[in-house]
C-alpha cells in the first residue's frame, strides 16, 4: 500500500481498480464526458459532471472508459445512505503495532495520485456527506479531514464524476452541491444495433441467434418503458448459455433451435420474473 505524508501525517492510499472498461455503442456521451474533463487554458478547471440514467445502462462503465481514454487510474467509491464524511475522506484504523494509522478513501487516493474518482450512486448519500466534498468540487479543489487534522489538495490531473440512478434516490442532493456537479449527462437505453454490439463485446462466444432474441426482447421492453437494461440482457444471455450447457442442449457452441425457446423462457423468468415474459417473441 502506497503512503504519502501530509503535514506530518502518513496517509495510506487505496489501490486503483484493476479492471477494463470497454465502452461500446454511443460515443457521443463518451465525448461529452471527456469534454468536461479537458482544460482549455492553464487557468481553466475541469468540470465534475453527474451521469444520470436507469440502473444498468452503463454509467460506471462510461466513466471508467473515459478515464482509460485519458490514461488515468480509476478509483471507485460506492456511496450508500450510511456513508459518513470520514468514509469519503480519511478513516482511522488500528495498525499492526496497536497504533492508529490513517487510511485515505478511494476518492482521496485519486486526488493525491492524479486519478479519476467515480462516486457511484451519489444520490444515496446524505447532505452531511456531500458537504465534506463541497470545497473539492469548486475552485478550491481540496478536502479537509477533521479526524486526521490535514488539508489535502487535489493533484492537477485529478478528475471527478458521480453516477446517479434517476429512479432510486435516497436523499435529495442539495442545490449548492448540484450547482457543483455540472453538467448533467443522461445515458439512455441503447438502440438495437448498439445493444447487440454490447452483448457481443461481453460474450463473443454467444451464438448469434441468442444475441438477436435477447436484443429483440430488450427493444420491445424499452418501447413499453420497462426498466430492463443491457445489464439484464447480459445476465439473460449468460443464463441461457449456462442452462443450455447444464441441460446438454449445446453442441459445437450452438444451441438446439428446438430448445432455444425453452431456455429463453427460463432465463427471462429467472432474471426478471413472470411479468417480463410477455416481451419474449
Amino acid at each position: 500500500m502506497n503512503t504519502v505524508t501530509i503535514d506530518g501525517v502518513n496517509l495510506h492510499l487505496a489501490r486503483p481498480e484493476n479492471l477494463k472498461f470497454p465502452w461500446v455503442g454511443n460515443r457521443e456521451v463518451l465525448h461529452q464526458l471527456l469534454a468536461c474533463w479537458i482544460k482549455v487554458h492553464p487557468d481553466d478547471l475541469p468540470l465534475s459532471p453527474r451521469l444520470i440514467g436507469r440502473p444498468g445502462v452503463g454509467k460506471t462503465t462510461l466513466a471508467g472508459a473515459a478515464a482509460q481514454e485519458l490514461g488515468r487510474p480509476v478509483y471507485i467509491f460506492q456511496a450508500t445512505m450510511d456513508t459518513r464524511p470520514e468514509d469519503l475522506l480519511v478513516t482511522p484504523v488500528i495498525g499492526e503495532n496497536g497504533k492508529i494509522k490513517y487510511v485515505a478513501s478511494a476518492l482521496v487516493s485519486a486526488m493525491l495520485e492524479g486519478g479519476v474518482a467515480i462516486l457511484d450512486e451519489g444520490n444515496r448519500m446524505s447532505e452531511k456527506a456531500w458537504a465534506s466534498l463541497a470545497p473539492l468540487l469548486d475552485h478550491r479543489r481540496y478536502i479537509e479531514s477533521i479526524i486526521a487534522g490535514i488539508k489535502v489538495k487535489a493533484h492537477e490531473e485529478f478528475r471527478f464524476c458521480t453516477t446517479m440512478n434517476e429512479d432510486s434516490s435516497t436523499y435529495e442532493v442539495p442545490e449548492y452541491i448540484q450547482s457543483r456537479l455540472q453538467p448533467q449527462i443522461y445515458i439512455d437505453f441503447a438502440d438495437a444495433s448498439e445493444e447487440a454490439e454490447i452483448l457481443l463485446a461481453n460474450m463473443p462466444f454467444a451464438p448469434q441467434d441468442v444475441i438477436q432474441y435477447v436484443v429483440d426482447f430488450l427493444q420491445k421492453a424499452h418501447l413499453e418503458d420497462e426498466p430492463f437494461s443491457i445489464r439484464d440482457g447480459i445476465n439473460i444471455t449468460r443464463l441461457v448459455l449456462k442452462l443450455g450447457q447444464t441441460r446438454q442442449f449445446l453442441e459445437n457452441g450452438q444451441i438446439d433451435p428446438r430448445r432455444l425457446r425453452e431456455l429463453l423462457h427460463d432465463a427471462v423468468m429467472g432474471v426478471l420474473g413472470d411479468d417480463a415474459l410477455r416481451y419474449l417473441a
